[in-house]
């Protein structure tokens, strides 16, 4: 089979397109077919030997797959021909992966193989985000930062899925009319200088009762600026690569707390489980309806990740492969 290797961390996308053999087999882990293989900035991350995750190169990456089962583990709970999505600790970016059973997620009748590719990571970290750690209730005001983006999208919907009021900001209006086109009610440019006053303007002075923040840097500090009393800012990254020094005055003033969000399936599996139970009715509802980039085929990938890196996409950049994604 073909897929990409990892050699280095020299340059910026130090990766090989070569043969590889096939996935060993492994008790609990089914082989299956990679048909779509989605990108996250952790991806570049990752490459760059940058991630907290840090495989032994050579090594694969690629963390979010879909496909169909070739191989089933045995005793385990797919068949041979069945769809399913996961996510994977490394090696994804190939035409085969070992899935753990544990961690992937029967694929329903009905949805297309390059979105089910989107949800195991942004969408489960989205719902954990803003259900768990954000206590979101109907109602409520939600801001979300880079809002066109795959993790920034899927935060939008599940927020409007749950009844909430949601302000999206974005790069740029054409971003914002996205955001809109996926559940916001509202859309504000960062290319603004007073977009923060402008949250507290949309929302009668109250300000935002959760911010979604996947930027950080100066975003993050803005942000402060319009949370409301009791606001929760939900910390999911930093895809400006800066890491915020967040001013504790500004919590205390507002009674707001910062969470970080971070999730496993080995600690969290429970949870987990319940997201994606919940993910699926609410697809099933039309409320979650990933905007998939499938314009790059596997064999692209380093293409793909520049347009990741420059902002050059909207929504999920999910690779081709073969031709049934």
């Amino acid at each position: 089979m073909k897929g990409w290797i990892v050699e280095g961390t020299r340059g910026e996308a130090p990766l090989v397109w070569t043969e590889l053999p096939a996935p060993a087999p492994a008790p609990g882990y089914s082989r299956i077919r990679v048909e779509a293989a989605a990108l996250n900035f952790s991806d570049l991350l990752m490459v760059r030997g940058k991630y907290q995750v840090r495989p032994p190169r050579p090594f694969t990456p690629g963390q979010e797959v879909a496909g169909t089962v070739i191989a089933p583990a045995p005793d385990g709970r797919f068949k041979a021909g069945q769809r399913v999505a996961s996510k994977v600790v490394w090696g994804g970016f190939a035409e085969e992966a070992l899935v753990a059973d544990a961690m992937a997620i029967p694929v329903p009748d009905g949805m297309p193989l390059a979105e089910a590719a989107a949800l195991p990571v942004v969408y489960v970290t989205a719902h954990i985000a803003l259900l768990h750690h954000g206590r979101l209730a109907p109602g409520e005001t939600v801001l979300v930062h880079a809002a066109a983006g795959g993790l920034g999208l899927a935060a939008v919907e599940v927020a409007a899925g749950k009844g909430a009021q949601v302000i999206a900001a974005a790069g740029g209006a054409a971003k914002g009319a996205i955001a809109r086109e996926h559940g916001a009610i509202e859309a504000l440019d960062y290319g603004e200088p007073d977009w923060a006053m402008r949250v507290k303007e949309l929302t009668g002075g109250r300000g935002a009762d959760i911010v979604f923040d996947s930027v950080g840097g100066d975003v993050t500090e803005q942000s402060l600026k319009c949370i409301a009393w009791g606001g929760r800012l939900l910390i999911a990254g930093f895809s400006s690569g800066t890491i915020p020094a967040i001013p504790g005055n500004r919590l205390l003033l507002a009674n707001a707390s910062a969470i970080g969000v971070y999730w496993s399936h080995e600690r969290d599996a429970a949870l987990v489980e319940a997201a994606v139970r919940d993910l699926l009715a609410l697809h099933a509802a039309g409320e979650i309806r990933p905007r998939i980039d499938t314009r790059f085929r596997l064999e692209e990938l380093p293409q793909a990740l520049a347009a990741l890196q420059s902002r050059q996409s909207t929504g999920k950049i999910v690779l081709r492969v073969g031709d049934a994604a």
